[in-house]
């Protein structure tokens, strides 16, 4: 459905929704609760309740006994890329899981009107292995196509992509050396097309298209989630902007802790938008100089701002937990992924008062995959979940979408099952219960891991509606138990009117 405005009232009508016969998360009893202003501002036992229904401007919810929740929110996310990717092509497993699968993908997109840029996403090389720009040739000859690998750092350009970027005609001129990206792969005297870390290059370069924000809006909506943490590091003043554009257009519905560079210390918090942490993103082949991360941050410390760094490799952990030791933390100080975190490090993250914001849908996805590819001594410390609440770390949960599902109920399955799509166990002592994998979502945006967002009067009005009682939804955990969900009073969606 789409996503309505931000706020009725602003347009002289004050709407009101009572939501009756539910039971908020955690309690037993039915009650009514009153939305208005984007608030709660009233909650009642079900039975003598006062509230007025007649009024043509309330709206009335019968809830039949389901549970209410917080709004569910992503605390790790990369919101452009995931709206670029909805209109992308899927590339790699479990969708595409063979090279005649991907290559009946690529024919199939190419087959479109749009002739323009062809973008494909997710790939893996369990699909057809180390491809190239020859592969590329085979299958979409005639127009440029740039697939990027699933862990974001690669990705493979067709050769009317390295034309249309004029790379091959650069090749052969000196003058023109400096113009190449670093990582552009060259095997002797031609580009192979692979081009790692080249992001930023790319995006200056490559025609833009903002993606839709509403759709990848709308697709949050279904799962339940009013507010996310975007974690991407490269966002500035320009994505600022475009955020809050899009909220003021009623097309991002969600409230955004957006994180970023330094530049993002200059904005300005709204009702919606929030400043986030610096985001550090460690890369274990190009470290920088350790007294280099730490001036960094404590220049951040320095403006009351805290620190997300990115750990997916033990050493990337090690470096990071060092640098933090070496610069001294503050509240806030967080580690993204966590992805192997032996225990050493572990009691590390402990000492130093840090916060883990994990990805153990990453178990299911990937964890097939991670037991060919991944040292077996490192294995049973993958995406740890338990062990961190066991020992006091404050835990969180978030998509890392698109590199990861959006849908968080899908994640709260894997936290509990640990299962790979083959079935085999990782980490059995690592699983949670229902109850504590919701609680990846429902802590304070600021203040990941740290206590549940409570429905109270006063509370913005920011919640999930399921479709049956909390008892029945945490035997199965499915999106599809999502009924309605709303932001600050508004509904950003209504199964009903899907």
């Amino acid at each position: 459905m789409a996503i309505r405005g931000r706020n009725n009232s602003e347009q002289g009508t004050t709407i009101i929704t009572l939501i009756h016969n539910v039971c908020l998360y955690g309690h037993d009893d039915r009650v009514t609760v009153r939305l208005e202003n984007g608030h709660i501002t009233d909650i009642r036992p079900r039975h003598g309740s006062d509230l007025p229904v007649s009024d043509p401007a309330h709206r009335w919810i019968e809830g039949n006994g389901a549970t209410l929740l917080p709004g569910l929110h992503d605390h790790h996310l990369h919101l452009m890329a995931y709206a670029a990717a909805l209109d992308s092509v899927h590339c790699g497993p479990p969708a595409v899981q063979t090279e005649e699968q991907l290559a009946g993908c690529l024919r199939d997109a190419n087959g479109q009107p749009d002739a323009g840029w062809l973008r494909g996403i997710a790939y893996h090389a369990s699909v057809a292995g180390d491809i190239d720009r020859h592969w590329l040739d085979r299958y979409i000859p005639d127009r440029p196509v740039r697939v990027q690998h699933r862990g974001g750092r690669l990705w493979v350009l067709n050769s009317c992509a390295l034309e249309a970027l004029n790379l091959d005609q650069a090749l052969n001129q000196d003058q023109a050396q400096g113009e190449l990206p670093p990582g552009l792969e060259r095997s002797g005297e031609q580009f192979t097309g692979r081009l790692y870390e080249g992001d930023a290059w790319l995006r200056a370069r490559v025609p833009r298209k903002l993606p839709d924000l509403a759709r990848a809006s709308c697709q949050l909506a279904r799962y339940g989630i009013t507010g996310i943490t975007d974690t991407t590091p490269a966002n500035g003043l320009e994505e600022w902007r475009l955020f809050a554009a899009a909220q003021d257009r009623g097309e991002l519905g969600q409230r955004v802790r957006m994180m970023g560079g330094p530049d993002i210390a200059l904005c300005h918090d709204t009702e919606g938008l929030q400043r986030g942490e610096l985001k550090v993103h460690l890369l274990e082949s190009q470290l920088p100089e350790l007294d280099r991360l730490c001036d960094d941050i404590a220049a951040a410390h320095a403006r009351e701002r805290a620190v997300a760094i990115h750990c997916v490799t033990r050493t990337e952990l090690v470096f990071a937990l060092a640098a933090l030791d070496a610069a001294g933390t503050v509240s806030g100080d967080r580690i993204e992924h966590a992805s192997v975190c032996p225990p050493e490090q572990l009691e590390e993250i402990r000492r130093l008062n840090l916060r883990v914001v994990t990805q153990p849908h990453f178990i299911e996805e990937r964890g097939d995959h991670y037991l060919d590819e991944v040292e077996a001594e490192d294995q049973p410390w993958l995406y740890r979940a338990a062990a961190f609440l066991e020992a006091g770390v404050p835990l969180a949960g978030g998509s890392d979408t698109p590199f990861g599902d959006a849908d968080p109920w899908r994640l709260m399955r894997a936290a509990v099952s640990r299962r790979t799509l083959q079935g085999r166990i990782i980490g059995a002592s690592e699983a949670l219960t229902p109850e504590q994998a919701l609680a990846l979502f429902l802590s304070p945006p600021q203040s990941p891991g740290l206590g549940l967002r409570h429905l109270q009067v006063g509370a913005p009005a920011d919640l999930c509606l399921l479709k049956a009682p909390w008892a029945q939804v945490r035997t199965r955990l499915d999106a599809n138990q999502v009924r309605i969900t709303w932001r600050g009073g508004q509904c950003i969606f209504d199964a009903a009117a899907t």
